[in-house]
């Protein structure tokens, strides 16, 4: 199982969101070819409800733990409850470019 399908299952099984959706965006930073470094990971889940953004991240990373232990860096986090995902009519922003290494 890939890294990717890893991070979606365990957020799945926990939150058991209304839409998840998870990205490789290593090959956007300088990283080898094929790695699984960095991902944008957006969740809309009625876990989410009342809780602040800080909450929602602390909540995410510590599900994905095992994961930033074995070589996962970064995460570009959108968490967001079914109210929010739809005010902002299911969309989320894009992550900027990567300015470290070789890619800035």
């Amino acid at each position: 199982m890939s890294r990717q399908q890893l991070i979606e299952r365990k957020l799945t099984d926990v939150l058991e969101p209304e839409f998840i959706e998870v990205i490789n965006e290593s090959s956007n930073h300088n990283v080898p070819p094929g790695s699984e470094s960095h991902f944008k990971v957006t969740v809309v889940s009625a876990a989410f409800d009342g809780e602040r953004l800080i909450q929602r991240h602390r909540r995410v990373n510590q599900i994905l733990a095992e994961e930033f232990a074995d070589g996962l860096h970064a995460l570009a986090l959108h968490t967001l409850s079914p109210d929010e995902w739809f005010e902002r009519a299911g969309h989320v922003p894009e992550s900027p470019l990567c300015m470290g290494g070789s890619k800035g």
